[in-house]
């Protein structure tokens, strides 16, 4: 009885190590990784590219004097609606004494002139009365008392719009800033008390207020040179500003610099987009903004996800691993079109019905008993 059970316990475990030595050879067989497969599909392919900037008004006109003083009032802040002919500050006469002091010279010089010219006109006046002069020195005579006149008018205007800022005393004609356009007041660079200076041949002049139209927006943009030879006069945008979301604007593309700039080792060329702006929808000028531009596009065209894509290292052309049993791959070699950096387009080289190998999409490599144990002493 003994010997009976002696032998069954030893076939026992002789079956239970076959058994053992077969399950661990059928799970070493199987591969360390399954991949997972994807078919090709139909989708609709847009490459497009975003161009960063801001949103300023399409006219901005800046407010500048005609006469040098120091700002007296202002009448008015920004931000607010104006039209043309408002006014909008009034400047105080602070006249230069050494242009004052020649005006008054001139004006002096002017009346010793006159005196003299009336003079030798009222004598010589007598004398062609009596027919001792002729016509002529008569004629050349008033020609220069009449001239003396209109010097001593043109010595004192100059004078009083020195003095004063206009003629006649009344200084409304220049002093008198007001709006040229109407619009909208974006900034008022001066305040009350400043002293500012006419625009001549050497200066441009101080600028009192800028006014624009806010209902005429642009969109002004930078594109790199990779991609401005895409672009056309006249193509859509699509406007997202950062200060208003969930909000999109259409705009049309209206020039394209014809010479770019270099920032940062990019060459940038700067864009112009004409910006639709509704009217119930306030858009000031400076918001930061992003133009889409859509360089191409194509409609239900075979496709695959980009992670698909393999590249070989020697002539970096494009291939992919199709399906040809369980777990078993071939290379293909592709031509491949137009991507959205998420598909991309397949000329050639795969049909519709293939299988494409997943490559980062993996499940865990099984492990057999030796490393196992290996990474169990490694732990200890």
């Amino acid at each position: 009885m003994k010997k009976i059970l002696k032998w069954v316990g030893l076939g026992v475990l002789i079956l239970g190590a076959l058994w053992a030595a077969v399950f661990f050879m059928k799970s070493n067989s199987k591969s360390a990784i399954e991949y997972e497969t994807h078919k090709p599909f139909i989708a609709s392919i847009e490459k497009k590219t975003v161009a960063t900037g801001k949103v300023i008004p399409e006219d901005e006109v800046a407010i500048k004097p005609q006469i040098t003083g120091i700002i007296d009032k202002i009448f008015v802040e920004e931000g607010t609606q104006i039209k043309a002919g408002d006014l909008i500050a009034v400047i105080k006469v602070v006249p230069n004494e050494q242009s004052l002091n020649q005006a008054q010279g001139r004006v002096r010089n002017a009346e010793l002139a006159l005196n003299n010219a009336k003079i030798e006109y009222d004598r010589n006046k007598t004398l062609y009365d009596k027919g001792v002069v002729s016509n002529q020195d008569f004629i050349n005579r008033k020609l220069t008392f009449e001239q003396a006149e209109q010097e001593l008018k043109n010595a004192k205007a100059d004078y009083q719009i020195i003095r004063r800022g206009s003629i006649g005393g009344s200084s409304a004609a220049n002093t008198d800033i007001r709006a040229t356009v109407s619009g909208t007041i974006l900034e008022i660079p001066v305040k009350e008390g400043d002293q500012v200076i006419q625009s001549n041949n050497f200066n441009d002049g101080t600028t009192i207020a800028s006014i624009a139209d806010l209902g005429k927006m642009i969109f002004e943009g930078k594109v790199d040179e990779g991609e401005v030879g895409k672009l056309e006069v006249g193509m859509p945008l699509e406007i997202s500003l950062g200060a208003i979301d969930d909000k999109k604007f259409d705009a049309k593309l209206k020039f394209i610099a014809p010479k770019g700039v270099e920032e940062a080792g990019a060459v940038q060329f700067k864009i112009e987009g004409d910006v639709v702006v509704e009217d119930d929808i306030l858009i000031r000028a400076g918001y930061s903004a992003n133009a889409s531009l859509v360089l191409e596009k194509k409609d239900s065209i075979m496709v695959i996800s980009e992670s698909l894509l393999q590249f070989d290292k020697n002539t970096n052309k494009p291939y992919v691993e199709v399906a040809t049993g369980e777990q078993e791959f071939e290379r293909r070699d592709i031509e491949i079109g137009i991507s959205d950096g998420v598909n991309v387009e397949i000329v050639s080289g795969i049909e519709k019905d293939d299988q494409v190998k997943q490559w980062n999409k993996t499940e865990p490599i099984k492990k057999g008993l030796d490393e196992e144990e290996g990474e169990e002493e490694s732990a200890e």
